[in-house]
């Protein structure tokens, strides 16, 4: 069957079981639908017509007999479980080295050259939650002018910073500094600005987020799809994933609501190629604080809790 476009929409972190080498990223048990499940009377019928109860069993969920679309589970091939690995294995690229992670930190060596490089000290240096660690330091952060620098699960170098304290401007040629270190053994996935707003107790991250991610390392899909003069939509942070390669129109968004809304809009137009969607909003404001309420609002408003009994 021949299809003049494909719609890919990436829910990010809406993972539905546990892969088979989870144990080895410190994931064992991990089941993101399931639990969800199993906590609130989730109520997602657009998915389920599609098919998602024929995967496997989900509490609440039918598994219809006539589902709209082909259903199934797949599996990472490559070594690792970041967005860079992910995304990439969805163009073709398959990674037999994972990515490192920092769950305690970056090494000291690490920070301290990030430190002689940009010429003032850093705050933070742990793993934490982005909404969380401005509130934490960010009060700090603006008495000192020193940026937070942070990581997560995922091989990420983060680098928050107050807006009024370093410029988006500035806090960019930060992270464009700390790329352009971070190679060999601490070769990350994406190094990633996070401007936040606001005063201590209210701090609020903005918009103008920007990754800064390695070169994909050989032709892949999204090449060829442009190399066969084909359109390659880009909505959300797909096109910071992939360097802009292959790209030929992006939108940036603020979030899932604007995703779908760009998303939609972008299907009423006559184009012939690929519109890749990433709804980043499950993983980077519910997942990463295991925010369980604000997930299943998130899929669905009127979720209703599960039954204790």
């Amino acid at each position: 069957m021949a299809f003049d476009r494909v719609i890919l929409i990436v829910l990010d972190s809406v993972g539905i079981g546990e892969m088979p080498d989870a144990a080895a990223f410190d994931d064992a048990g991990s089941d993101t639908l399931g639990h969800l499940c199993a906590y609130r009377l989730l109520r997602i019928p657009n998915l389920e017509r599609l098919g998602l109860g024929c995967i496997r069993a989900l509490a609440h969920i039918q598994a219809v007999a006539d589902p709209n679309a082909a259903f199934g589970k797949m599996a990472l091939a490559s070594n690792g479980k970041d967005t860079t690995t992910g995304h990439w294995e969805l163009a073709g690229i398959v990674l037999e080295k994972a990515f490192p992670t920092y769950p305690d930190g970056f090494p000291r060596e690490v920070i301290e050259a990030f430190e002689t490089a940009i010429g003032r000290r850093t705050l933070g240096n742990c793993a934490a939650s982005g909404t969380e660690i401005i509130q934490r330091l960010g009060a700090e952060h603006v008495r000192t002018g020193f940026p937070i620098v942070y990581t997560s699960a995922d091989s990420v170098f983060q680098i928050a910073a107050h807006e009024e304290v370093i410029s988006v401007a500035e806090l960019y040629d930060l992270c464009r500094t700390a790329r352009t270190m971070l190679s060999g053994p601490h070769e990350v996935g994406r190094v990633i600005a996070r401007p936040f707003i606001g005063q201590a107790g209210n701090f609020q991250r903005t918009p103008r987020w920007q990754d800064f991610a390695i070169q994909p390392p050989r032709d892949m899909l999204l090449d060829q799809i442009k190399n066969a003069r084909l359109e390659c939509l880009s909505v959300g942070k797909i096109a910071s994933i992939y360097c802009e390669r292959g790209i030929t129109r992006s939108f940036k968004t603020a979030g899932n609501a604007e995703g779908i809304s760009r998303t939609l809009g972008l299907m009423q137009e006559d184009f012939r190629g690929l519109l890749f969607t990433n709804l980043v909003d499950f993983d980077m404001l519910y997942g990463h604080r295991n925010d369980v309420e604000g997930y299943v609002r998130r899929l669905w408003r009127r979720s209703m809790p599960a039954s204790r009994n």
